[in-house]
């Protein structure tokens, strides 16, 4: 029997020709070296930190390690993370960033994460950059179901993936070993079918 062709949808295919995403008031684009100060700045904020990845302080030189490792990714890479900063247009600040991830297996299906400095918290701004970043990862993407976890504690973020439009699926109890302690986690997921198209929202934004 001869196996099927590969797919060769989008969905399969590093965006190799990504420069941003625009909203209203922000543009979601690649890592350079001049936000490296910024960047270790907010992840060094205790805070910031407490239900992410890594510990703070998050020194310049992390920083630095970090943004280079970016250099030569692309999103929508199966098997890889790839960070997006964000950026407020108004004043040109780096102001927080996401990450998405594709899987490997089968890359119709991506993971996404969300982290925002202090001072631009409460102000909209990540879900009007997580909105943005859907809208690529279903609409342009074309991916099938994308999911996110998060800590039970951090209320803040399972509010934020609710407000985009997010479902809650599951909660594991104490189904992760975190920064010395065993903790819940949530799991929310939206399917392409349940998400609306970008023109039927206000603030439509475009990849630039």
């Amino acid at each position: 029997m001869i196996p099927p062709a590969p797919d060769r949808d989008p969905a399969r295919t590093p965006d190799t020709t990504f420069h941003e995403l625009r909203t209203p008031r922000l543009v979601l684009r690649r890592f350079t070296p001049d936000d490296a100060p910024a960047f270790a700045a907010y992840r060094s904020d205790p805070d910031v930190a407490r239900f992410q990845s890594w510990d703070a302080p998050f020194g310049l030189d992390q920083a630095r390690a970090f943004i280079a490792e970016l250099y030569d990714a692309h999103p929508d890479t199966p098997g890889e993370w790839f960070q997006l900063a964000v950026e407020e247009q108004a004043t040109r600040t780096l102001v927080g960033d996401l990450a998405a991830f594709v899987d490997d297996d089968d890359p119709r299906l991506a993971r996404v994460g969300v982290t925002f400095a202090r001072s631009a918290q409460g102000r909209g701004y990540a879900t009007e950059a997580l909105t943005a970043l859907l809208d690529y990862l279903l609409l342009t993407r074309g991916k099938h179901r994308v999911s996110a976890d998060c800590d039970a504690r951090n209320t803040a973020s399972g509010a934020l993936l609710r407000r985009v439009g997010m479902r809650q699926e599951a909660t594991h109890r104490r189904s992760a070993w975190w920064k010395g302690e065993w903790t819940d986690e949530e799991v929310y997921a939206v399917l392409a079918e349940e998400w609306p198209a970008a023109g039927a929202r206000t603030g439509e934004h475009h990849k630039g």
